[in-house]
């Protein structure tokens, strides 16, 4: 310790005990002034309490620390560390504290124990133009979830579900492996029966036939035989003499726009309605009426809407082509649009050849 002049005296510090600075740093700064810097002094001890090693006091100590990392970026992260180094010795700096004052006015040493700490800030740069960021910034999945979302190294191969019958129904779950070419197939790859009838659709030429018309002929027509009773009756409707009356009232009509054939959505909506009640009235006939006379081209038109709304009965709603009459051409109407009406006790065709095939449009 310093504690001693070059004259070998004890330093006096009178001077500095009779001034009143104004901070801390003055005092210090008036007593090294004072100090001539030579540690001719051996600081305290514990004496023989003290175990040495190689002529060392040798002291344990203990040290713990925490730290904490912040990524910057790939090559570049932020640390800040501390660590406390615990020494059980309150002479780590050469000198006891006196912790409080007796009763007798003596000063009583306590164990005020010596601790240091270290706190540390860094900035790590990781170097190298391959250099890759620490383990612990990296997610070990993070590869696999990569190449998931986004494969650059795996190639997986197109998958290819065999369907040999093309039915759209893979033969893994096709119930029908052999299903003909354009018939239409459920969810199991049969073909699609609507009446239940054994014929399927794609050949029944009835595609609505009642139960109790059935069993039905190769082609899916029932046949309804008349009840005995009403033989007669029957006889008089093929002659033509008796016609049974119809209820089923006035019909909407169906509106195309522009010069279109093609039903609308709306169109198709007032037919299904119009579709119900044919089914519920079986003893009526339909006449399907165009309109448009003028000329080749709306004698045309005029032919081609009707048969789009026939078909559309027939095909979708399963309505018998012989409940229909087909007219076309007529005068008097509104070219855009097709009437619907009653004609139980009409004549006519259901069926009518396009009177200019080289005119006619396409959906």
């Amino acid at each position: 310790m310093d504690v001693l002049d070059a004259g070998g005296n004890r330093y006096n510090f009178a001077s500095v005990q009779g001034n009143v600075y104004e901070n801390k740093k003055d005092t210090k700064d008036a007593i090294k002034s004072i100090l001539d810097g030579t540690y001719e002094s051996s600081g305290e001890n514990n004496g023989a309490a003290d175990k040495e090693v190689f002529n060392e006091v040798f002291k344990p100590s203990a040290t713990v620390g925490a730290g904490i990392a912040f990524r910057l970026g790939k090559r570049i992260n932020l640390a800040i560390e501390d660590r406390l180094t615990i020494v059980k010795t309150d002479l780590l700096d050469g000198q006891r504290w006196q912790l409080a004052t007796g009763l007798g006015g003596e000063r009583i040493l306590g164990p005020d124990y010596d601790n240091y700490s270290f706190l540390s800030v860094g900035l790590n740069f990781n170097l190298g133009a391959k250099s890759v960021e620490p383990l612990w910034w990296q997610n070990p999945l993070d590869y696999a979830y990569n190449e998931l979302n986004a494969p650059k190294h795996m190639k997986f191969p197109k998958p290819v579900l065999d369907d040999a019958d093309g039915d759209g129904v893979t033969d893994q779950f096709d119930n029908e492996p052999n299903t003909p070419a354009n018939t239409p197939v459920d969810t199991h790859g049969v073909s699609r029966d609507t009446d239940g009838d054994g014929v399927p659709d794609s050949k029944d030429k009835e595609l609505i036939t009642p139960t109790q018309c059935q069993p039905v002929d190769a082609d899916g027509v029932g046949k309804c035989p008349p009840p005995s009773c009403c033989a007669t009756l029957d006889s008089l409707m093929k002659s033509g003499a008796f016609r049974p009356g119809c209820g089923i009232g006035d019909l909407p009509s169906v509106s195309f726009n522009g010069r279109a054939v093609t039903l609308s959505n709306d169109a198709r909506g007032v037919l299904a309605s119009v579709a119900e009640r044919i089914r519920n009235n079986p003893n009526c006939r339909i006449a399907v009426i165009g309109y448009g006379e003028s000329s080749k081209s709306a004698q045309q038109l005029s032919w081609d809407r009707v048969n789009a709304v026939i078909n559309y009965l027939v095909e979708k709603e399963g309505i018998s082509t012989d409940r229909f009459i087909f007219k076309y051409g007529e005068g008097g109407g509104d070219p855009n649009t097709v009437d619907l009406r009653e004609g139980t006790n009409e004549e006519g065709p259901n069926t009518v050849p396009a009177p200019h095939p080289n005119l006619r449009r396409r959906g």
